[in-house]
């Protein structure tokens, strides 16, 4: 019985068809859209290993001509307030799906960074490039450390969005420089992030 409910639960988790909005991981070239069962019953004192659901996010190639050059690995002490790469990545690597996100409104595309401002105290840079430009480092409002909630964004910080003709969005790719210096990136189809 168990077996048979793993199956049905790894097949509803990680089965073509089967991805849920705004959860996303990335996903290898190739990768299969599919998640089978366990050849072999698990033995009742060993946990099954999580499914990986299917995505369409895709790691793509870091790109260092947009690297800040006068970057330094900042200290990865836990502050306990999300400040240091150490604390960030982790949230940010589960949350892939929603660095960005692109709304059709009052006649243009409006592309949003507000995910990934929200965990900016533990970035060192932002690039971004729509469909398939090049990379433009995206400034960050100051890390507000003087309250209990250093990655709020104030009314006096700049907006996290831009503008494009309507329409016109249709990928858009990530690249982050954590504070401890290590990198990651992500490219984006217009439906995966469009929202209402």
């Amino acid at each position: 019985m168990i077996d048979f409910l793993f199956a049905v639960i790894a097949v509803s988790i990680g089965g073509q068809g089967a991805t849920s909005p705004g959860v996303a991981v990335p996903l290898a070239p190739n990768a299969p859209l599919s998640v089978r069962a366990p050849a072999a019953p698990l033995a009742p004192d060993r946990p099954a290993a999580p499914a990986s659901p299917a995505s369409p996010v895709q790691t793509v190639s870091l790109d260092m001509s947009v690297v800040p050059a006068d970057l330094e690995a900042e200290d990865q002490t836990p502050s306990g307030k999300f400040t240091t790469a150490t604390e960030v990545k982790p949230i940010l690597n589960a949350t892939r799906g929603n660095w960005i996100a692109v709304r059709e409104y009052e006649g243009k595309d409006y592309v949003y960074v507000t995910h990934l401002w929200s965990w900016r105290c533990g970035l060192a840079a932002i690039a971004i490039s729509v469909n398939d430009g090049p990379l433009e480092n995206w400034p960050m409002p100051p890390c507000h450390t003087e309250f209990s909630t250093p990655n709020a964004i104030l009314n006096d910080d700049p907006n996290p969005l831009q503008t494009f003709a309507p329409g016109s969005v249709q990928t858009v790719t990530v690249q982050l420089v954590y504070d401890d210096l290590s990198m990651d990136s992500a490219s984006f189809a217009r439906g995966e992030v469009l929202i209402p």
